[in-house]
């Protein structure tokens, strides 16, 4: 007897355990219920009758037709599309494959006043800490890159050089799918330039970041989320665009699923010829006759961008609530530039001197790898109780190697070597508390190597031979081990009120490692970063946000290593290494309101910074003869004769530097209007004012800036469902104690339409459609004045094809999500 009841528990097991490891098909097809139309795209989700959390989910075909696979159990079912009402097939057992046959769904006729089906558009979540836009059917960045979009995302702007600034402050921390990678890599303003735009589903804006984020970057947080599709069977996009000054690229994004088991990938190459131009106009005070007084420099460049990226993964779904995701990312790039330099120096009496001709070679070859193992687990099935880990190895390089001729004949090699290796490990454990509240903690780890081998070659006897300038080839090993601990806690008070609360500490330990000199220096930090985020809903409608959080801007390896680089043999860029991390404060006030047709998102802000960075130009002791191609100290004993034989330049240093305070505080707003469905205007504006204190080497450098930048976008669908996108930029004036600043402005244009059914589009865009996007400043010290114009890329125009397979065609309700104000009531194209 007991025997046969063993032999029973056992059978039991085996068959309960064959059940739950089968694998069942679901197919069936979807269709109108009056005119027995298929309906593409339609939507199928398995859910767990328990929490109603989805398992997995499909869409239909241009037959409305679907299969799905599926691990056999009993699921509820839904099959929903825009507009009709949704069919649920509850608590259903499946055990074997089935056909559901034809499923016909009826139009909901209650919501079809209510629902408004519209292309692609940019949308906007309102979070405790963060603004989430949504990237939608942006035609001004088709085709472009990551700095495209991040240009076009409320807040942010990108100057002429590609530097990326939060609301005017570009201490920023740009982060993908929430961590440091290989994406952004060594150089992260060239490597966005890398990066496709049609890789990005989201774009996070975090001016008041909680203790959960690293505390890095004084100005917030840059979340750039990439697609990833979780839809079983295969789907994806390609893009291939072409346009003037020659660029071409190609980029697509695939995900297959089946099982248990998601592989995705994210591909591009791209080419891009950038020309450019700068002028520099430099009058030097205090000069002696026959020596230069003033200086004209015309500087045209032509570069050549080529890259490759690929980001694959493969997530494997190891239950109903744990997986693992291990990811592979690999960056190429491939770029050469060509400077010519054209310089006059007059004397006094504005007589020519000398005219010298210089032309920079210059090949860089940035390569970055990065492995990365990610582990979630969900308790009892709920989401908001959870356990990540994550491990992350990045392995980067980036060499630049130039020959500068000089009057056509070879002066000057210069290499510049770098080598980074990052570590990264992170644990957050998050748990709830009854209905509302959370509690989180977390472990945070990451320890980067950085070896810079700098190495100048001069020529005096026409390139013949060069002889390596030890005043200026240096190497340094510079490492940075930061180790951090948070906790925060959040929850609401009745229906209106939310709060979280954080505290982060974390230990900072640098190393400077001056291999030339020998000079060897560690710096430790310990700190505590406290946030505080509420939000109060006032209705639906209408919110009110406060944020406060302490961040800190840490120096980088640049801005550490005291040996002088130069971009040219006057103009040297040189490290402090005494330069210590600037702590900032920041307080932020945010308002959410809709008016009917009209959306209002706008802020207010103010940050104190401690030992702010500041970089400031001063006079050295050093002097250029363009006729040796020699630096002449002026301690130097046959100073006085050589500068009575030869035009002596002074040259002049650039050096960061902690001044004492630095107050930021500005106003901000957006607002959305959509008249009717086929017209969207929008418009961004940013008012910000810095205001500097302190004293360097005896000179003040008190200064105020206010500047302000507007953006406007105005897209409209002309007949054929053409849409038409236009975006104009302006960035007003600014000051710092030594320099003025010019107004920027741009204007974007761009069409496209739809193909194929929606599966594919076809884009159009000329950026910068008046060639006036030009740098304009004033420089001023007490030994020269300089005024300079930059331009770093001329108009361009591009064409972009998209073809997308086995996807939902981009189309949104008109309505509330349920985020407690914004969502997608707040439209934002671009």
């Amino acid at each position: 007897m007991k025997l046969n009841f063993t032999l029973t528990l056992v059978f039991i097991c085996i068959c309960t355990l064959s059940f739950a490891q089968k694998e069942v098909t679901i197919k069936g097809t979807v269709v109108e219920n009056e005119s027995n139309i298929p309906l593409e795209y339609a939507t199928i989700t398995f859910k767990k009758p328990a929490d109603n959390s989805i398992v997995t989910g499909g869409i239909t075909d241009a037959k409305g037709k679907f299969s799905i696979d599926i691990a056999a159990g009993t699921y509820n079912i839904s099959v929903e599309y825009i507009s009709y009402k949704t069919k649920d097939y509850l608590n259903k057992t499946l055990d074997k494959s089935m056909d559901l046959g034809t499923v016909a769904l009826s139009p909901d006729v209650e919501s079809l006043e209510e629902v408004e089906i519209i292309a692609e558009r940019t949308t906007v979540e309102i979070k405790l800490d963060k603004k989430i836009y949504n990237v939608g059917k942006d035609l001004t960045v088709r085709g472009g890159t990551v700095s495209d979009v991040l240009d076009n995302v409320p807040s942010v702007s990108v100057d002429v050089e590609g530097a990326v600034s939060l609301r005017g402050n570009d201490d920023v921390r740009i982060l993908i799918n929430g961590k440091p990678s290989g994406l952004v890599g060594l150089n992260s303003t060239e490597a966005l330039r890398q990066l496709p735009a049609e890789a990005i589903e989201r774009v996070e804006v975090i001016t008041s970041p909680s203790a959960r984020y690293d505390s890095e970057g004084s100005a917030g947080i840059l979340n750039i989320i990439l697609r990833r599709s979780k839809l079983q069977g295969l789907n994806g996009a390609v893009t291939v665009n072409a346009g003037y000054p020659n660029q071409a690229g190609i980029s697509g994004n695939i995900n297959y699923r089946t099982g248990d088991v998601n592989i995705f990938n994210t591909t591009s190459y791209n080419y891009r010829e950038s020309p450019g131009n700068a002028f520099n106009e430099t009058e030097f005070f205090d000069v002696e006759p026959g020596n230069t007084a003033f200086s004209f420099e015309d500087r045209d460049f032509d570069r050549t961008r080529k890259g490759y990226s690929t980001n694959t993964g493969i997530e494997w779904y190891i239950n109903d609530t744990s997986s693992l995701t291990a990811t592979l990312v690999y960056r190429d790039s491939d770029n050469e530039s060509d400077t010519f330099n054209n310089t006059e120096r007059f004397d006094l009496n504005n007589d020519l001197l000398n005219t010298t001709l210089r032309n920079d070679l210059e090949l860089e070859d940035d390569k970055t790898i990065q492995y990365a193992l990610s582990f979630d687990k969900q308790f009892n099935g709920n989401s908001q109780h959870r356990l990540t880990a994550d491990f992350q190895y990045e392995d980067s390089r980036e060499l630049e190697r130039s020959l500068i001729i000089q009057n056509g004949f070879d002066a000057e090699n210069v290499e510049t070597d770098e080598n980074q290796d990052r570590i990264l490990l992170q644990a957050d454990y998050v748990q709830p508390i009854k209905e509302t509240g959370q509690l989180e903690f977390g472990y945070r780890g990451e320890f980067l190597d950085l070896l810079t081998d700098y190495l100048v070659e001069t020529s005096f006897d026409q390139g013949e031979t060069f002889e390596v300038n030890t005043d200026l080839s240096n190497s340094l090993n510079f490492r940075q081990y930061v180790n951090a601990f948070y906790s925060q806690y959040g929850n609401k008070i009745g229906e209106k009120f939310s709060f979280l609360l954080g505290l982060r500490y974390e230990g900072t330990r640098i190393t400077i490692d001056q291999v030339t000199s020998g000079d060897f220096d560690k710096k430790d930090y310990h700190q505590l970063f406290p946030t505080v985020n509420l939000a109060f809903e006032l209705s639906e409608d209408e919110n009110i946000t406060l944020g406060y959080n302490r961040r800190i801007r840490r120096p980088r390896s640049r801005f550490i290593n005291p040996f002088p680089s130069r971009s040219s043999p006057i103009n040297l860029f040189q490290g402090n290494p005494d330069i210590d991390p600037s702590t900032s404060n920041a307080f932020d006030i945010g308002y959410y309101k809709k008016f009917g047709k009209l959306s209002l998102t706008s802020s207010i802000y103010f940050q104190r910074a401690k030992d702010a960075f500041n970089f400031v130009a001063l006079a050295t002791d050093n002097f250029y003869s363009f006729e040796t191609l020699q630096t002449i100290n002026i301690n130097d004993p046959n100073f006085d004769q050589l500068n009575e034989d030869l035009d002596l330049v002074p040259v002049i240093r650039r050096t960061p530097i902690n001044l004492a305070t630095n107050d930021r505080f500005g106003l901000e707003f957006t607002l959305t209007y959509r008249p009717t469905k086929k017209w969207n205007l929008n418009g961004n504006f940013n008012l910000f004012n810095s205001v500097t204190r302190g004293d360097f080497e005896g000179q003040n450098f008190d200064a105020d800036n206010l500047s302000w930048f507007v953006r406007l976008n105005n897209k409209y669908t002309l007949p054929g469902n053409i849409d038409w996108q236009t975006r104009i930029f302006y960035r007003g004036p600014s000051e710092t104690a030594q320099s003025r600043n010019k107004g920027i402005f741009s204007t974007d244009l761009a069409f496209s339409k739809d193909l194929f059914k929606d599966k594919a589009s076809i884009a159009f865009n000329v950026r910068d459609v008046f060639n006036s996007r030009i740098r304009r400043s004033d420089n001023f010290t007490d030994t020269f004045e300089n005024y300079g114009e930059f331009q770093r890329r001329v108009r361009s125009y591009n064409v972009a094809f998209t073809y997308r397979f086995n996807q939902k065609p981009k189309r949104e309700r008109s309505g509330r999500d349920g985020n407690g104000g914004g969502g997608d009531d707040f439209d934002f194209e671009g």
